[in-house]
């Protein structure tokens, strides 16, 4: 099994996204106002994190289940991971829902701060502590590899979403606003 913390990056990120400003279209993305500032800090973090290890992100992303996944991660090799952010105790103990997430996924991670003690997430999932700046993961997830024809329709769903989110910020009075 492939650790998260010691990957290398096999396809490091395209020269323009190093370079984006604070004017570029990615400053614009709209904030959809389900999430605390606690677990947006966490997502950014995160988000930045795996995308220094190689991987591509989309948050928010509908399951083939119905549910929605806080973090989808795509490696260059197809290997999904899905982080469940959890921002406080409260947080973890009032929403049980991720328990579905391992269908979807070759690995499931939980992600929170620093002040959430660590023994509150099972011992059968990753654990990453992060802030708005970066992550660390302080436990591994065990890997369940997905079926070949779940992978697909992830990474359909996974290319879908970052494609229509994309030209939704190139054409933001396009037909795009319920597709994002």
């Amino acid at each position: 099994m492939r650790k998260l913390s010691g990957r290398l990056l096999a396809n490091p990120p395209l020269p323009g996204i190093l370079t984006m400003s604070i004017n570029s279209p990615a400053s614009a993305l709209p904030v959809d106002g389900r999430q605390s500032p606690t677990a947006l800090a966490i997502a950014r973090g995160t988000t930045r994190y795996l995308h220094a290890l190689g991987y591509c992100v989309v948050s928010e992303l509908p399951l083939p289940s119905g549910r929605r996944a806080d973090l989808v991660a795509l490696g260059g090799d197809g290997e999904v991971l899905i982080v469940e952010i959890k921002s406080s105790i409260a947080d973890f103990r009032a929403d049980q829902k991720w328990t579905e997430y391992r269908l979807h996924c070759d690995r499931l991670f939980f992600a929170t701060v620093i002040d959430v003690p660590r023994e509150i997430f099972p011992d059968d999932a990753g654990l990453i502590v992060a802030d708005a700046f970066g992550a660390s993961v302080l436990s591994e997830a065990p890997e369940h590899r997905l079926a070949a024809a779940t992978r697909k329709v992830i990474m359909l769903r996974f290319a879908h979403a970052a494609a229509v989110r994309l030209q939704a910020l190139a054409d933001p009075q396009g037909p795009y606003a319920g597709e994002t």
